[in-house]
């Protein structure tokens, strides 16, 4: 295989409309490294054209290669075999929808030659929904609280990367990948450009709100045992109460001639306690799965075929 100074990786999924946009915008933001460019396309299970376009943009590119998984393995699934299989010195992630502009790559690969190990994105605007935004907005911040590691706010996976870096990450082996949470644990020495970000060139969006239930679930789970320790908190917290309320019925038995009614306080303090209860085995259950996953070896993504870059 041929070796190049960079790398772009690229996940795709159904995005035969953004497609040629995406090919249009990279060509001219990426003019001035080539020819020792190398831009990866993971086909990740599309069911579309999108197949045909790698292929065909393979032949007439000598820059692209496209990878096919078999199966539809998910973004972060992606995006480890597009960093597996990337040659460069300095790797670019990015996504296709083009809300990550080509256009500020050679920001991004200037700041590594400069002497950082890597350059995240960060948005300061994002065109999108009032509620999706908010979410995002929530979720990173909660991600900061709880996680040991320092994430930055409002950062995705768009970023460049130097070797060393990318080695790093490619030598982790967990199953759950959360590709901006193993970035920052890898650590070295990080710093950001901010943009603004773009709604889609075209197309439509390919996480759902369940999708980036998971992911958010993913970055929260592999990064931190806060939620471990909030359930023994909410226990601590029903054992007290229960306590307390033990209590309040024993004197009120004792030095009170009203009857007691029993009934529906003891409802209460069942479906209470019920809850509480769910709740911490569902956490449990969420870092039993991941180290079910973890422990089967089974490979993260798997290839169906190569095209391009001399497959």
């Amino acid at each position: 295989m041929q070796t190049s100074t960079l790398s772009i990786v690229i996940p795709i999924l159904n995005e035969e409309d953004v497609f040629p946009h995406l090919l249009e915008r990279l060509d001219t933001a990426l003019a001035a490294f080539k020819p020792a460019l190398e831009i990866i396309f993971v086909n990740d299970g599309s069911t579309d054209n999108s197949r045909a376009l790698i292929n065909a943009a393979a032949e007439n590119h000598k820059a692209i290669c496209g990878i096919h998984l078999s199966r539809n393995f998910g973004h972060q699934s992606a995006l480890t075999a597009g960093l597996e299989h990337a040659t460069g010195e300095i790797v670019v992630v990015m996504d296709a929808d083009l809300q990550d502009p080509p256009e500020l790559i050679g920001k991004m690969v200037e700041r590594i030659k400069a002497g950082d190990d890597v350059v995240y994105a960060v948005r300061r605007t994002r065109k999108e929904g009032a509620l999706k935004v908010a979410c995002y907005k929530l979720f990173y911040r909660i991600l900061k609280y709880v996680s040991k590691l320092d994430i930055p706010l409002d950062s995705g996976d768009f970023s460049a990367m130097n070797r060393r870096v990318v080695d790093t990450i490619n030598d982790m082996p967990e199953y759950n990948r959360f590709i901006r949470g193993i970035r920052s644990y890898a650590g070295f020495k990080q710093s950001a450009v901010y943009y603004d970000r773009e709604s889609r060139a075209a197309g439509e969006p390919k996480y759902n709100f369940v999708g980036l239930l998971k992911l958010a679930g993913d970055g929260v789970f592999a990064f931190s045992e806060y939620p471990l320790r909030l359930a023994s908190f909410a226990g601590a917290v029903v054992a007290l109460l229960s306590f307390v309320g033990g209590l309040s019925l024993l004197l009120w038995r004792l030095f009170s001639a009203q009857q007691l009614p029993g009934f529906a306080t003891l409802a209460v303090s069942i479906f209470f306690l019920g809850g509480v209860q769910l709740i911490c085995v569902g956490v449990l259950g969420e870092y039993v799965g991941r180290i079910y996953n973890e422990v089967k070896r089974r490979p993260t993504y798997i290839v169906e075929s190569t095209v391009g870059r001399d497959s």
